[in-house]
This record gives C-alpha cells, structure tokens and sequence, in this order.
C-alpha cells in the first residue's frame, strides 16, 4: 500500500472499503451484539475513516439491514436448492446448517422499532424460511404441511435462541426432535416414496 492509498490517520481508503465496512460489521454484531457495537469501532476494525463509513452508509440502522440482506438472501439455497435430497431430508438437513447465532432473531431483540427496515427484514426472512419449510413438507406429503412448517421453523429458532443464550449446542437435540415431528406429518406410505 502506497501512502496516497491511505486516509488522514494512515487508514485504508478506496477500493474495498465498503466490504470490509460490512465485514466488521458482521463480525462485531456476531460477537458482542449491535447494540454495543459503536460506530468508532466498527471503523478501525474496518480500517476506515467515519467519512468513509458515511460515505457507504448514511448510518448504522442502514448497516444493519444491509449486513441481514447479504446473510442468507436466498434463505437458504445450500438445503432448499438440493435436488439430490429428498423434501424429507431437506426439512432434517436445515438442523445441519441452520447458523447458531441467528442474527435475526438478534437484530429483533435488540431493536425494539418494529418498523425499523433490520426488524422488517428479520420479519420477511423468517417468513420466507418457514415458508421453503412448508413447501419442502407439502413436497414430502405432510398431512399439514403449513403446520409441519411452522413447528419446524419454531424449533430452529428455539435451538437458535436457546444456543445463544446459553452458549451451548442445541441443535442436535433440536434435529432429534425435527425427526420425529416430520416422521409423524408424513404417511408412512408418502415416506417410502419421499
């Protein structure tokens, strides 16, 4: 790096700023939460002036929801986009990949502005994510698979929170349990074929 490609104070400027912005962003929001996460911070971890923070971003809500945009924007293609599994395995595997540290459910307890465009794309998220459930056990032959969607999508979320706020694994007995919801949605005869 040459010394015109840095800022006022010897930080990184230019070409990559913006990512490494929402890098650090994603990083400190993961590990110490938005709320305490300020904005100086964020800017050395990002090597970034705050002209240059605010130059990408008008402010930190802007942030937010652009760091919850880019997380999983296609809900999920890495278990919904998989034709080698069968729609029962699919609604197993979300247990396998599903991350720990949902920063939706984050970003909706630390914002407590239902309108804020963090809380209204956490809400669309989990909407659109219990919905591919749905459909996974409409094409897996759940007697109710809008129901069967719904539990599912409450237990990832359960294991989600209940990860996080104690720190320990819980998605393994959250998949456990997934199994025995979906072998009791599906008709064992739809279950051979599935």
């Amino acid at each position: 790096m040459t010394e015109l490609e840095k800022g006022p104070r010897g930080l990184r400027r230019g070409r990559g700023a913006r990512e490494r912005i929402l890098s650090a962003s994603e990083q400190l929001f993961r590990e110490q939460g938005i709320n305490s996460t300020g904005m100086d911070q964020l800017c050395a971890v990002a090597e970034v002036s705050k002209r240059t923070l605010y130059q990408h971003f008008t402010g930190k809500d802007e942030l937010i929801a652009e760091c919850l945009r880019r997380f999983d924007p296609d809900v999920l293609p890495e278990v919904f986009g998989r034709t080698d599994l069968t729609p029962r395995e699919r609604l197993l595997a979300v247990f396998d990949v599903h991350s720990p540290l949902c920063p939706f459910i984050a970003a909706a307890v630390e914002i407590p502005d239902p309108g804020h465009a963090a809380r209204v794309h956490a809400r669309d998220y989990k909407l659109a994510f219990a919905a591919r459930l749905t459909d996974a056990a409409r094409e897996a032959g759940a007697d109710d698979p809008e129901q069967l969607g719904e539990q599912l999508a409450l237990l990832l979320d359960g294991a989600s929170a209940r990860g996080r706020v104690l720190n320990t694994e819980a998605f393994t007995t959250a998949a456990a349990i997934a199994a025995v919801l979906v072998d009791n949605a599906i008709p064992a005869s739809t279950m051979k074929m599935a």
